[in-house]
């Protein structure tokens, strides 16, 4: 058997990866003024979404929105300053094209692991490893 025999019966055999986008979708952040505070109500069930850790999704809002915060009891993040929805969803939008979607196969089926001091972005359909650059 020779070579491109060898790489036609793999690509028989190995399955197509389909991105099904619209399995997966963040929720549209629920945002609220306080005074001088935004509050983000949905922010926990938008990091389970996602399925990353929640300060570091907090740390990258903070760092897009140039601005303090933290997370209350209730799970809400709550940001100093006044941020509308539109912007608070792009910064999302921007993390999730970063810190989850695949760069190969555009699937969300990934993990965030750090190989020698670099974050990188593991896919768990596809196999691919990216560097997220951070």
């Amino acid at each position: 058997m020779d070579y491109q025999d060898q790489l036609d019966r793999a690509l028989d055999e190995t399955p197509d990866i389909e991105g099904d986008s619209s399995r997966f979708e963040v929720p549209t952040p629920n945002i609220r003024q306080e005074g001088n505070v935004t509050v983000y109500e949905n922010f926990q069930s938008t990091v389970d979404t996602l399925g990353r850790d929640e300060d570091h999704v907090m740390r990258y809002l903070q760092n897009e929105l140039g601005t303090a915060g933290h997370i209350d009891e209730s799970g809400r993040a709550r940001l100093t300053g006044e941020f509308s929805q539109n912007r608070v969803d792009e910064a999302l939008s921007h993390y999730t094209d970063r810190f989850v979607l695949c760069d190969e196969c555009g699937l969300p089926d990934t993990n965030l692991e750090r190989e020698k001091g670099t974050l990188m972005l593991r896919c768990a359909a596809c196999g691919a490893l990216s560097s997220t650059s951070e």
